[in-house]
């Protein structure tokens, strides 16, 4: 498609200005295979979906967006995706991210606080193929304990910090790709790698912005 098709001359450009920072020149051949197989246009609202393929994020309901495809895709080669592999995702969305995961590795378990938008997206991927996506309603910054150790966990939301239960639920020699505040102002997101001794190690790849991650409230009294 035209489409798409030009929407990933316009990822590749944006690899290449943002290398300095992100140190990731190229997209990898996987990584744009699964940009390509998946149709954005299902993922966003019908009125919305002239400007699918814009490298832009869009709105989808309840204040949460779909993200940038650049974002999406430099989130995704950042996990070094294999196709054996177990990811997690917090935040489904409307399941774009989801799916595109679901194209590179064996199994996806994503996880939306919104039930509206979590029982969309379940509804949405099933119909669209993606039978290796796993969909949960509730608190992502828990993660998905019974399902763990996964070879990658992707937050598509911004934490205050990185949630101690998705570092204990990351394999070791496992990914995460994480939106976290900034300490002065913004948000940066950071590679968390756990080696293969336990010991985790975080690094800043790219000032990004993203809504925040929400977490339900807990009753009190």
């Amino acid at each position: 498609m035209e489409e798409t098709a030009r929407l990933l001359r316009e990822i590749e450009e944006e690899f290449r200005a943002t290398a300095g920072y992100t140190g990731r020149r190229r997209l990898s051949p996987a990584v744009r295979e699964a940009l390509a197989a998946v149709p954005r246009e299902e993922f966003v609202p019908l009125e919305l979906a002239e400007d699918a393929y814009g490298n832009v994020p869009l709105p989808i309901g309840h204040g949460q967006t779909i993200s940038q495809p650049y974002i999406v895709a430099l989130m995704t080669d950042l996990l070094d995706p294999e196709p054996a592999q177990r990811v997690l995702e917090v935040g489904t969305g409307c399941g774009y991210q989801a799916a595109v995961l679901a194209e590179l590795v064996a199994e996806v378990y994503t996880v939306e606080v919104v039930r509206d938008l979590g029982e969309a997206s379940d509804a949405r991927l099933r119909r669209l193929g993606y039978d290796n996506v796993a969909v949960r309603i509730g608190d992502g910054g828990e993660g998905w304990p019974e399902a763990a150790p996964f070879d990658g966990i992707l937050v598509t939301a911004a934490a205050d910090a990185v949630p101690e239960a998705l570092v204990a639920q990351l394999a070791p020699g496992g990914r995460m790709v994480i939106p976290v505040d900034g300490p002065q102002a913004g948000q940066d997101l950071l590679l968390v790698t756990k080696e293969e001794e336990g010991e985790v190690v975080s690094e800043p790849v790219l000032p990004v912005a993203f809504v925040p991650l929400v977490r339900p409230r807990v009753r009190t009294g």
